[in-house]
């Protein structure tokens, strides 16, 4: 019978930091599950533009991706995402995914990264966390969602914080929340902030909304006096969260009775 694992992600159109995280997923997934023929997709049909314009690399997108397997006669399917939270990607993939569901014989859709309190413990204990000196402080940039799963970051900061790591996790979808944070920062006597991505890749946002030279984090922060350090790497270039992401897989590889 034959069999696939479809790894989908939003997508970067930065080449370096693609093969860095994504791929690098990818190559996990793919070498832990010898078993099931290997295929991608983005979810991000702007970025799938660009990479066609600028790179002459095409990659489909989740609905061209199911087309093809049901072509190629594939029978039982995963879907696992790299998406960090159930957030809006996710459940447009969910929605898509649930539309093929009498096109195959089985098809199961993967978990992303954080979905619950387990979920936050072990990343929290997997993040690459540097060495920190009194009154400093971390302030990870997360994307966000406007569903009710927005809450899980504020879950992964107690846990965080539970584990004596003076960490504070934000996100630039809200806008006002970064200055919410600079309160508390100065509540907490914090003099340097270290800032980190919460990101599967250190794309534009990172870039630009979290590090860059006009109206990110970066700037508000020293505008308010804080020193700020810059870490400039996406999640997906974390080994552990790599394998986390292929934990998840094999949770689908058991629904799937194989």
């Amino acid at each position: 019978m034959k069999k696939a694992i479809l790894v989908v992600s939003f997508g970067t159109s930065y080449k370096e930091t693609r093969k860095k995280t994504i791929e690098a997923c990818e190559k996990k997934i793919k070498e832990g599950l010898k078993d099931y023929d290997f295929f991608r997709a983005f979810t991000s049909n702007t970025i799938i533009k660009i990479i066609k314009n600028k790179d002459n690399l095409h990659i489909k997108n989740p609905i061209e991706s199911l087309d093809e397997l049901y072509e190629k006669n594939y029978k039982k399917i995963i879907v696992q995402p790299l998406h960090i939270v159930c957030g809006e990607e996710f459940n447009k993939l969910k929605n898509q995914v649930e539309s093929y569901k009498n096109k195959f014989e089985k098809i199961i859709l993967g978990r992303p990264l954080l979905t619950s309190i387990d979920d936050c413990k072990e990343v929290a204990n997997i993040l690459q966390i540097p060495k920190m000196h009194d009154k400093e402080a971390i302030l990870f940039m997360g994307h966000g969602t406007n569903n009710k799963s927005h809450t899980i970051y504020k879950i992964l900061e107690n846990v965080l914080i539970n584990l004596g790591i003076n960490a504070y996790v934000g996100t630039f979808k809200e806008h006002k929340e970064i200055d919410y944070i600079i309160k508390r920062l100065k509540s907490d006597d914090i003099k340097t902030v270290n800032l980190m991505v919460f990101m599967l890749v250190a794309g534009d946002h990172a870039l630009n909304d979290m590090a860059g030279d006009k109206n990110s984090w970066k700037t508000i922060l020293e505008n308010h006096g804080f020193k700020v350090n810059i870490h400039l790497n996406g999640l997906g270039e974390n080994p552990f969260i790599q394998d986390k992401f292929v934990k998840h897989a094999y949770e689908c590889v058991q629904k799937l009775g194989d």
